[in-house]
């Protein structure tokens, strides 16, 4: 495969493992671009994406946005309070309109699940989903298991525990689908109001005890603690869910001495993960971003400029 046989990457449940594989390999030559010291290549000169995001986002915009750059195409980005939704025209019509003008591919944050598959139906540009609602986030995804693969050598039979509010997390869906695909045992821990009802779905075990979790794990990853849950009473306190569940070192004595320590970000220092951890040596949660760009400039390379059989 020298190119993705698909128009959108919309969520890394309907990815193949074989897929996964191209957009790791491609992500790795990606980061040789981004080491040296002029980080500018043609690839996608003449190339037009629209980042559309309606959501408030940091390091996912910032990191489509330099990958848009460092391969030389045109870029125009757009938040949800500025454009003409805030007038009442519909997100279909939002998008042909530009497409219109040109646009060949749409980066896009939105709060309701499933808004990226309905968008990919109803434009001919691609369409790479940037995070709907609480469904999935691919590109997370798939620069978690960048970094993890970058590290370790490999996916398989790694022990992967992924901690926190997994009920909620588009983060946690793609980790789940994604890494299960390439190999990982995956296991998740956190307190049962805080699990999907259809956890039986993706085959991993829950656990409430963290530690037990944690046990010969290779990679930890926290999750963010999304703090407007706390008022509809899934948990009493971020008090009480940092002293149960808040990754620390003394919760992880029983990993793997060469353990992983990840988070897609933004912390909530002192309640999901410790300061401590968060700034030792064990986390990557940097070279996270890093790997975010690297993986982004890959997907574009793919969707827009990818030799095509």
């Amino acid at each position: 495969m020298q190119t993705l046989r698909r128009k959108d990457i919309l969520g890394l449940e309907e990815i193949s493992a074989e897929e996964i594989n191209l957009i790791l390999e491609t992500a790795r030559s990606m980061r040789e671009i981004m080491q040296r010291k002029i980080k500018k290549v043609p690839t996608l000169r003449g190339r037009s994406v629209l980042n559309l995001f309606y959501e408030p986002s940091t390091r996912t915009k910032a990191s489509f946005e330099l990958a848009q750059k460092y391969m030389s195409a045109d870029s125009v980005s757009v938040a949800g309070t500025s454009s003409s939704l805030v007038k009442g025209e519909t997100l279909k019509d939002t998008v042909r309109n530009v497409e219109i003008m040109g646009i060949e591919c749409v980066i896009m944050r939105h709060p309701v699940s499933g808004s990226s598959h309905y968008l990919a139906k109803n434009v001919e540009a691609s369409v790479i989903n940037a995070g709907d609602g609480m469904h999935e986030h691919p590109t997370q995804g798939l620069l978690d298991m960048f970094t993890i693969w970058e590290k370790k050598g490999r996916l398989e039979k790694l022990k992967i525990a992924i901690v926190g509010d997994i009920r909620h997390s588009r983060v946690a869906r793609s980790n789940l689908w994604g890494l299960q695909k390439m190999g990982a045992e995956v296991v998740v821990v956190g307190p049962p109001t805080l699990m999907p009802p259809d956890l039986a779905v993706f085959g991993v075990k829950h656990f409430v005890d963290i530690e037990e979790a944690v046990e010969n794990a290779d990679v930890v990853m926290a999750l963010r603690l999304q703090k407007e849950r706390q008022e509809s009473g899934l948990f009493p306190s971020m008090r009480e869910y940092a002293e149960l569940y808040g990754v620390t070192a003394q919760r992880i004595t029983r990993a793997k001495d060469d353990l992983l320590i990840m988070h897609p970000g933004p912390i909530n220092r002192g309640i999901e993960i410790s300061s401590e951890l968060a700034d030792s040596p064990q986390s990557v949660v940097l070279e996270q971003a890093a790997s975010g760009v690297a993986i982004r400039m890959a997907l574009l390379y793919l969707l827009l400029g990818g030799i095509k059989e």
